[in-house]
């Protein structure tokens, strides 16, 4: 911990100056939830309005860990409760594959990517729920343009003035989460320059973005009462910041990221993201605890993951300098090596340097863009190119 640590320059060591009482140890246990892309495999475009059968199946096939999303062209997944990271990487595959094969059965394909890459909003059909037809009247054009998908992880923290606290650490750690996830260069069939647009079109909506920090549950309930209490929202499941505690589960839900196109980059994000909350609940243990640094310098690092996703540094604020990504995943792994290794998910840890070998799904997206166009491609046929990159990498590791 003490090397990785110094060259992180981020901790804070200082004991606490009163008497501690006894900290209740979370189970750290797991789900992962992620939203899929239905499309044409001959058009490439979106299904806008799919059949209905598909649903059925999927729900008879999966139960309540299928549901529909917030347009029709989206189904969302959720594991069951993960004792430990290979649990739900397992159940992960099982839901993704059966999505898979049912789509195959009704000639269309799934992908998991967090946007397509020339669909129009315009053209996309709300899911007839109450809660998103409620959404659609209450944020008008701002949530109809959600064309897009994410992957949230859920932790087993169970004492909540514990959640808050590890919330307020954790937030660091985000944007080096969201670069490793990044999927969606590109909208409405343009390279936007970033690697992670989703983001943009995310931070459209109130009520998002890195969380405040609350000294206590106390605190952060207070703040939900008044929004509550006030009218402005129903509960705090309208809170739809980068990490937040779930308003249905005693967890601390992580949403910043991208949904991984390969099913084991995303197992590596979310064993990163466990790793992460029980090494700094074990500096805890010790009286130390990570330093909280204002949102206006973690959302600069936010910027830099959306825009270039893990080609180029991100800021290391305590040495006051920027430090290439490769450097800053080798330290975190290292960092949460020993803890990572007591859960039992050392090895999904590990596995994360390889996205930066064979690249994020939008690094790979861009290349099989450019590939086509460099060989005298159009552009239509660069982009039906990405698609069936999607579609091809959604199945590896299944």
């Amino acid at each position: 911990f003490g090397r990785a640590a110094a060259r992180l320059g981020m901790v804070s060591a200082q004991p606490d100056e009163e008497p501690q009482v006894a900290i209740e140890q979370p189970t750290f246990t797991i789900g992962i939830e992620e939203e899929y892309l239905l499309v044409d495999p001959s058009t490439r475009d979106l299904v806008d309005d799919p059949t209905i059968s598909i649903m059925k199946e999927a729900e008879e096939a999966l139960g309540p860990q299928v549901t529909h999303e917030f347009l029709r062209a989206q189904i969302e997944v959720g594991t069951k409760v993960g004792a430990n990271v290979p649990e739900a990487a397992a159940d992960l595959r099982r839901l993704r594959s059966t999505v898979c094969e049912i789509a195959d059965r009704h000639g269309l394909k799934v992908i998991a990517a967090s946007t397509h890459p020339f669909a129009e909003w315009s053209r996309q059909q709300i899911t007839d729920k109450d809660r998103y037809q409620m959404l659609a009247a209450d944020l008008q054009q701002v949530v109809r343009r959600l064309v897009i998908c994410g992957m949230h992880v859920h932790v087993g923290i169970e004492d909540p003035d514990t959640r808050i606290d590890l919330m307020n650490q954790v937030s660091y750690f985000l944007p080096h989460l969201l670069a490793l996830t990044a999927s969606s260069p590109f909208w409405h069939g343009h390279r936007t320059g970033l690697k992670s647009y989703r983001m943009s079109v995310f931070r459209g909506m109130p009520r998002t973005g890195l969380p405040p920090h609350f000294n206590s549950w106390g605190e952060y309930q207070r703040h939900v009462d008044a929004v509550v209490g006030a009218g402005l929202i129903e509960d705090a499941t309208k809170l739809w910041w980068d990490v937040r505690p779930s308003n249905r589960y005693p967890t601390l839900e992580m949403r910043i990221a991208d949904i991984c196109t390969r099913v084991d980059d995303g197992i590596a994000v979310a064993a990163l993201y466990q790793s992460l909350l029980g090494m700094l609940f074990q500096r805890r243990l010790g009286n130390q605890r990570w330093r909280t640094y204002e949102n206006m310098l973690v959302s600069e690092n936010v910027w830099r993951a959306q825009r270039y996703g893990v080609d180029e540094p991100l800021a290391d604020f305590g040495k006051g300098e920027l430090v290439p990504y490769p450097q800053l995943l080798d330290e975190i792994i290292e960092l949460v090596s020993p803890v990572a290794d007591e859960l039992g998910c050392l090895s999904e840890v590990e596995s994360a340097r390889g996205i930066l070998d064979r690249g994020t799904s939008a690094d790979r997206q861009m290349a099989a863009y450019d590939g086509v166009i460099e060989a005298g491609g159009t552009q239509e046929e660069g982009l039906a190119a990405v698609v069936d990159l999607l579609i091809e990498d959604t199945v590896v590791g299944l």
